[in-house]
C-alpha cells in the first residue's frame, strides 16, 4: 500500500468467513438442481441425444471442458455445481482437475476432466459451461489488474453491471480467484466487495461502501451528507464521494476541516469518482500536464496512445486527478487522508496509473467483468467413450493432452 497507508477507509471490514465456507454455500438446494429445471435450460439436442443413448445402451464418457484463449482457472462454482446435480440426482461422477484454481491456463488447454455416465451428464453440458468461461476470464483479468498495482488493495464493484445474481456470485467468486492467484505473486489484491451476499469470497462477513450519489443529492451537500453519515454510524471510518457538485477539491477540504480528528487518525477517506465528460476541479490539459511534471516528470514524455493520455492527463479520474487531490490535502494538512478511485479502473487504465505512479489507496472497480464476450465461451468435448479415445476432427489435441495424462 503506497505512502505507509495502514488501509482503506471502509466500513464493515471484519473477516469473518473462508472464501471456501461461501463456495460451500453458494450453490443451495434452490439451485437448478433437479431434472425438470436443468431440462428448461439446457440445449434441446442435448437431450435427444439423452434419450437415445438411454434406448441404445449408457456409456461412460470423459468431457474435456477448455476456454479458447489464456485464462486463469476459476471453475469451482462450475464444479460445485456438478457435484451438488450429482448428489441430488444420485448418480457419481470423477473430476479431474488439470489445472488448479488459481493458475495460468493456455488456450485450448483443458481445465478439467469430467467422468460420468452420459445419461447423466449430457443434459448437464450447456450449464456447465455458462459456470465457466467467464468466470475464467474475468479471473484472468482481475489478477492482471491486481499485477498492475501490487501494492494497491481493490474493492470488487461488479455487482450492478452483472445481469442477474447467478452472473453476479460468478464474478464475484472470479474476481477473488485471481486475486488469490496477484497475492501468490506479492500482490494486495481484492479485500473485499460492495455487497454482503458474495462477501465470503472475499474473507468478509460484509460488503464494503459507504455512500453512493445519490446520498449526496439527498443530503443537498457534501459536507451534510458527511456529517449524516457520522451520526447514523459514529464508530465506522467514513469514505466521502466528492464529485456530485463538480468541486471536488474544495467539498473534500471542506469535510477534512469539518471532521480534523478523523482526518489526523486516518479515518478519512476521499472517493474520486468525476465523470468522463468533465476534469476534477481546477484542472484542464495544460494544468493536467503540470501537475504530472511536478510529481512524475517523464510520465508523459515519453510516446503514448491517445487512450493512455487519456488515463494520465485527460477528463474524469485520471492520474493528474489523482495527484491534484493529493497535493491539496498535503498542502492542506491532511496527509493521511487517503484517495479512493473508481472510474474504468481496467488492465490498461490500472497499467498507466502504475507508470504515473499515483497514489492510490484502493481503487474500487468492476471492470475486471469480460468486455469482449465471444471471448468467455467455454467448450466442453467428449474425448473418451467407454474408454475409446475418440474425438471430432479439429479437436485431436484433446486426445494428446489426456494421453499424456494417462501414459
Amino acid at each position: 500500500m503506497p505512502r505507509g497507508s495502514t488501509g482503506p477507509v471502509l466500513s464493515g471490514r471484519d473477516s469473518v468467513v473462508s472464501w471456501k465456507q461461501a463456495l460451500e454455500q453458494a450453490h443451495s438446494p434452490r439451485e437448478v438442481l433437479d431434472i425438470p429445471q436443468i431440462e428448461g435450460r439446457t440445449d434441446a439436442y442435448f437431450l435427444r441425444m439423452r434419450d437415445i443413448v438411454s434406448q441404445f445402451g449408457d456409456c461412460r464418457v470423459t468431457y474435456a471442458v477448455f476456454v479458447r484463449r489464456p485464462v486463469v482457472a476459476a471453475y469451482g462454482l462450475a464444479l460445485q455445481w456438478v457435484q451438488n446435480v450429482a448428489h441430488h440426482q444420485g448418480f457419481p461422477v470423477e473430476i479431474t482437475e488439470v489445472h488448479p484454481e488459481g493458475t495460468w491456463v493456455g488456450a485450448g488447454d483443458p481445465l478439467f476432466y469430467l467422468t460420468g455416465s452420459l445419461v447423466s451428464l449430457a443434459p448437464l453440458e450447456t450449464l456447465l459451461l455458462q459456470k465457466t468461461g467467464a468466470a475464467c476470464v474475468a479471473a484472468h483479468n482481475a489478477y492482471q489488474m491486481a499485477l498492475a498495482l501490487p501494492e494497491v488493495p481493490f474493492l470488487a464493484m461488479d455487482a450492478r453491471h452483472c445481469a442477474g445474481g447467478e452472473m453476479q456470485e460468478l464474478m464475484a467468486y472470479a474476481a477473488a480467484v485471481g486475486s488469490r492467484a496477484a497475492q501468490q505473486e506479492g500482490a494486495v489484491g481484492f479485500i473485499g466487495n460492495a455487497n454482503h451476499a458474495t462477501a465470503g469470497f472475499f474473507g468478509q462477513e460484509r460488503g464494503l461502501g459507504t455512500m453512493p450519489h445519490a446520498f449526496i443529492g439527498y443530503a443537498g451537500s457534501t459536507l451534510r451528507a458527511a456529517e449524516m453519515y457520522v451520526e447514523r454510524f459514529p464508530d465506522e471510518p467514513l469514505t466521502v464521494l466528492v464529485d456530485y457538485f463538480g468541486q471536488e477539491v474544495t467539498d473534500m477540504l471542506e469535510v477534512c476541516r469539518r471532521f480534523p480528528d478523523r482526518a489526523a487518525a486516518g479515518e478519512l477517506s476521499v472517493r474520486l469518482d468525476t465523470h468522463g465528460g468533465r476534469f476534477l476541479e481546477g484542472l484542464d490539459p495544460q494544468r493536467s500536464y503540470e501537475v504530472l511534471e511536478r510529481h512524475t516528470p517523464g510520465t508523459i514524455r515519453r510516446y503514448r496512445s491517445e487512450k493512455e493520455l487519456r488515463y494520465l492527463v485527460g477528463t474524469g479520474v485520471s492520474a493528474a486527478a489523482i495527484w491534484r487531490m493529493r497535493e491539496a490535502l498535503d498542502e492542506a494538512g491532511f496527509p493521511k487522508v487517503k484517495i479512493v478511485v473508481s472510474s474504468g479502473f481496467g488492465i490498461s487504465k490500472c497499467m498507466a496509473m502504475h507508470d504515473a505512479s499515483a497514489p492510490i489507496d484502493i481503487v474500487g472497480t468492476g471492470s475486471f467483468l469480460p468486455d469482449r464476450w465471444s471471448e468467455t465461451y467455454a467448450t466442453a468435448d467428449i474425448v473418451s467413450y467407454d474408454g475409446e479415445p475418440r474425438v471430432k476432427i479439429g479437436r485431436e489435441f484433446l486426445l494428446q493432452k489426456i494421453q499424456e495424462r494417462t501414459g
